[in-house]
């Protein structure tokens, strides 16, 4: 019986509850609040003064602030199934893209405040409406607070999956802690061009950082496995949108995913891009993508090897 209970305990729990304590997921909170002391927390290393209400480069400072909360049906299938993904968005962000089509909750800000008992709360109702996952939307700036809520939450008997759905601009210092603490890591891998990402999404040395950033994400928790209903339980699932005119560099970043990652990666090559917020200033950002653009990278994956995620689509599971 016991054995049987350690096969359930390793096979069906996410990694939190199953290779973490309670105990040991407040210690984590604790360590990442200390990054926040004189913010550490992304590359930014801005070194704001966070615990004393003072704003960092992503204008945040302690409060924990979010605009939604809810059962989310546009997310890749492995992760939405029939049930939906229960996603957070947080607001703000520690990178300031241009073209953003969620602008008004990564540069404007717009939400409520909740403590860390209340987003406990928050993810517990998201588990309780059916979810397959807890989805944290731009969480790198908040990765103190949510630990904490976790683990409030995890006393509460949360046992779905933790989804780390960031903008690729993560440091590994701060991922490291989160080790065993997230099931599914969701970077973008934005561009392949630093002086680009600099210029765009006001990320310096993005494209050094995001290579190592995902390397760290894949050692901890490996190619995406899902069970036999499709659905994600574990692993690195990369987003890659399409930019017009070639701006993402996209080669460069499949040629990354495969001989650096794994061939096995699965990588949505996203097709939606829009010029949304300021992206007008800007002739090369001007545009939606063309089908052909977004053909060609698809054919050039395939070509590579890559095999898994794209193109998108999406089935049923109950």
């Amino acid at each position: 019986m016991q054995k049987e209970l350690r096969d359930i305990r390793s096979d069906v729990l996410p990694a939190y509850r199953a290779r973490l304590t309670r105990e040991e997921l407040r210690n984590r909170a604790g360590a990442l609040k200390e990054l926040m002391r004189e913010c550490v927390l992304c590359p930014h290393e801005c070194g704001a003064q966070r615990l004393e209400g003072r704003y960092g480069v992503c204008r945040s400072t302690s409060d924990v602030m979010i605009s939604s909360a809810g059962p989310h049906y546009g997310e890749e299938a492995p992760l939405t199934g029939g049930r939906g993904s229960g996603t957070v968005f947080f607001t703000s962000c520690n990178l300031k893209c241009t073209f953003c089509q969620n602008y008004d909750v990564s540069q404007m800000r717009l939400g409520r405040r909740v403590s860390e008992r209340d987003l406990a709360e928050i993810l517990l109702r998201l588990q309780k409406s059916g979810c397959h996952n807890i989805n944290l939307v731009t969480p790198t700036h908040m990765t103190p607070q949510i630990v904490g809520a976790l683990a409030l939450a995890s006393e509460g008997g949360l046992s779905i999956p933790i989804v780390y759905n960031c903008g690729g601009y993560e440091s590994t210092q701060t991922l490291r802690l989160l080790e065993d603490v997230v099931d599914i890591y969701m970077p973008d891998i934005k561009y392949s061009d630093s002086e680009i990402a600099r210029k765009f999404s006001g990320g310096p040395e993005y494209w050094d950082l995001v290579r190592l950033a995902v390397k760290e994400m894949h050692r901890q928790v490996g190619d995406l496995v899902m069970d036999d209903r499709g659905i994600a339980k574990r692993g690195l699932l990369i987003r890659h949108l399409v930019l017009p005119n070639g701006l993402a560099g996209s080669h460069a970043v499949l040629d990354f995913v495969v001989q650096k990652i794994s061939i096995d990666s699965y990588i949505n090559i996203m097709d939606q891009y829009r010029p949304s917020y300021r992206a007008l200033r800007y002739d090369q950002l001007s545009r939606m993508i063309t089908r052909r653009e977004h053909a060609e990278v698809l054919e050039y994956a395939s070509g590579i090897g890559l095999h898994r995620g794209f193109p998108a689509h999406r089935r049923s599971v109950i």
